[in-house]
């Protein structure tokens, strides 16, 4: 096991190694946003300052308004304030960061790999829970709370009990319109909302190696909905062509050696894992949620489940919850629910390609209802706008906005209404995720796409004109 790609990072990253209970570890980077006042004023209260304020990278993205881009713009004063105190902390951290004015500026989880902060065999860490996207870029990868993020400033390390390590592996060649949130949301379908509990996952198969960096980037966001304190894949020519122009990227001969160490950054055929699950990549169809757990999906083929058909008390009385809140009928087609707005964005789904797969099928076609696109930073927007993508969105009758978390979190502004059900492309459901009393459905952005297309949900394929 000490040849898995897990062990390879974390074993020279620990400072004190212990068998039992925390090590304590180095922590290469840490990135930070606009809820991270906390942590400085904890530093601000015990007289501390950042041990290594060049490692340490700052982001607004949760409260940010999507409409605008001043704290002036924000949905409330409070807010905006909060955007305000953001610049302040790093000015008096000295922290290299991305202000809302900055066009580098959207979410943490895809400003970190898109500038090159987040790097192969590296240890990185954020105040939120979806930092385990960045391990696809393979590096140990997980999110914090803010009493250990002010530790993190202070120390440049941070005590970690070392998780056992899962290896889920992905053969075969998916279908058409299957894409990498499919395939995430096929795993966590079949391992549980607390699969992985405990566990690191490696990602692995040829369906996986297959994936672009922005697949790759959504499956490994997606590990935390499994329970897993982290995901992470072996970085491989797609990882490290991806990296080699960005700006925080090593350079020069520097760019040479740190090659040849990625390079080494893989699971050892002799390397045994605590457990291995498979899939066939074959067998996934385009998934979508009817519940208020991420696991609680199934292909759109399907019918809403019975609870009556789950295996025990406990699963029975969650599902029954889950359907009375989604105003769900066991039994009902997938196909046949209507939907009220549609949501393209958040950590998991957009980046550029996600962008391109909801504009393949919007492109001709009239939204029957509204929804709102939310790129996942100013650098990815300008990019769409580029490609026309914009012209796409706003043609169909979508809005197109700026960067920022937008109605994933709910916490700017934008959010649902009680009882209004949204076909989304956030990581989760669950009960007021998106607003109180809000409905929603996860999926990818082409099935988001074609969810707007048809005011319903809609099986992709058939727009795609790729249905069996």
């Amino acid at each position: 096991m000490t040849h898995s790609l897990f062990h390879k990072i974390w074993t020279p990253h620990a400072v004190i190694a212990r068998q039992h209970g925390p090590s304590l570890l180095y922590i290469d980077r840490h990135i930070v946003h606009e809820g991270s006042f906390h942590a400085f004023n904890q530093l601000r209260a015990r007289n501390l300052s950042l041990r290594q304020p060049a490692q340490v990278f700052g982001v607004p993205d949760h409260y940010v308004p999507t409409t605008g881009r001043r704290a002036q713009d924000a949905a409330t004063a409070e807010i905006g304030k909060m955007i305000t105190q953001f610049d302040h902390n790093m000015n008096w951290g000295g922290i290299p960061h991305f202000p809302l004015s900055d066009q580098r500026q959207g979410i943490v989880h895809v400003v970190g790999p898109e500038q090159g902060i987040t790097l192969p065999g590296m240890t990185l860490v954020c105040s939120d829970s979806h930092t385990s996207t960045h391990g696809a870029l393979g590096a140990i990868a997980f999110g914090i709370g803010q009493s250990e993020s002010m530790h993190v400033m202070a120390t440049q390390t941070l005590w970690q009990i070392k998780p056992r390590v899962m290896r889920i592996r992905v053969d075969g060649t998916p279908g058409i319109g299957i894409s990498a949130k499919d395939i995430i949301l096929a795993i966590i379908a079949k391992i549980g909302a607390a699969g992985a509990v405990g566990y690191a996952i490696e990602y692995a198969g040829s369906a996986i190696t297959a994936l672009d960096m922005d697949g790759r980037l959504t499956v490994c966001n997606m590990s935390i909905e499994a329970g897993a304190r982290l995901g992470m894949i072996a970085p491989d020519d797609t990882v490290y062509g991806y990296l080699h122009d960005k700006p925080q990227a090593p350079k020069g001969p520097s760019w040479d050696k740190a090659l040849a160490h990625w390079k080494t950054l893989r699971s050892e055929d002799e390397a045994s894992f605590d457990l291995e699950v498979t899939l066939d990549a074959r067998d996934i169809k385009p998934m979508v949620t009817w519940g208020t757990s991420p696991d609680a999906g199934c292909g759109i083929d399907e019918v809403v489940p019975d609870p009556s058909g789950f295996k025990d008390a406990q699963a029975r009385a969650g599902a029954q919850q889950a359907l009375d809140y989604m105003g769900l009928v066991p039994g009902t087609r997938l196909t046949d629910i209507a939907i009220d707005q549609v949501f393209i964005g958040s950590c998991t789904n957009s980046r550029l390609r996600d962008l391109r797969d909801a504009a393949r099928v919007l492109k001709g076609r009239q939204a029957k209802v509204p929804g709102i696109v939310v790129p996942g930073s100013g650098l990815i927007k300008a990019q769409a706008e580029a490609e026309g993508l914009d012209k796409i969105f706003t043609d169909a009758g979508l809005q197109w906005r700026s960067a920022g978390c937008s109605m994933c979190a709910a916490m700017n502004g934008d959010i649902g209404k009680p009882g209004e059900r949204i076909a989304s492309t956030s990581n989760r459901n669950f009960m007021g995720r998106q607003g109180p009393g809000a409905r929603t459905h996860l999926m990818s952005p082409a099935m988001a796409a074609a969810a707007a297309v048809n005011g319903k949900l809609t099986d992709v394929r058939t727009l795609l004109g790729a249905h069996a």
